[in-house]
């Protein structure tokens, strides 16, 4: 039988130069700020305090199967999440890439530290999925209209992103009309 682990769950995985950035100088300075929400970052301290954050410095294998990958750009320390499915290794963007148009053409999100480590960090994204078909974007509305739904009842806010999407291309802007 083996012992009950010691360590308690963790809540978050957070690369150490979010942390430092979010709670430092650079928060003096509004359009910094934007991406943030100071309650959730105050909440995120709590977390720490309670030893349930993971901090990470780079690329990591969280679990079999997902691991984090440090992209930066939008903020110091902004990470895609890689994990294996039936389809493959997908990429889940988060605000690596806001829309599918940012990856595909090299547009970048205004609220950025680091431009430079986006568009890097674009190529990142390339380099971790199996294709351009599996990176996920994490704002983009199309990604709800391309995958499908999770369950019944989970329309409009949940998709099977294990699922081949829909389109056999991340169509244009003016599918998003």
């Amino acid at each position: 039988m083996t012992q009950p682990s010691m360590e308690p769950p963790r809540d978050a995985h957070l690369q150490d130069s979010e942390m430092a950035h979010v709670t430092g100088r650079r928060m003096r300075h509004a359009f910094l700020q934007r991406p943030y929400e100071a309650d959730d970052v105050v909440n995120m301290v709590r977390l720490v305090f309670d030893r349930r954050v993971a901090f990470h410095d780079g690329d990591e294998e969280i679990a079999p199967g997902v691991s984090l990958h440090h992209i930066g750009g939008h903020t110091p320390g902004l990470q895609a999440v890689r994990v294996h499915t039936q389809r493959g290794w997908i990429v889940l963007a988060s605000d690596a890439s806001h829309y599918y148009e940012h990856f595909e053409t090299g547009r970048v999100f205004p609220v950025t530290v680091d431009l430079a480590a986006v568009v890097e960090g674009y190529a990142k994204l390339h380099r971790l999925a199996e294709s351009s078909r599996h990176i996920v974007p994490g704002h983009d509305p199309l990604v709800m209209q391309r995958y499908p739904v999770a369950a019944k009842g989970l329309e409009g806010i949940a998709v099977r992103l294990d699922a081949e999407p829909r389109y056999q291309d991340h169509g244009t802007a003016d599918e998003r009309r």
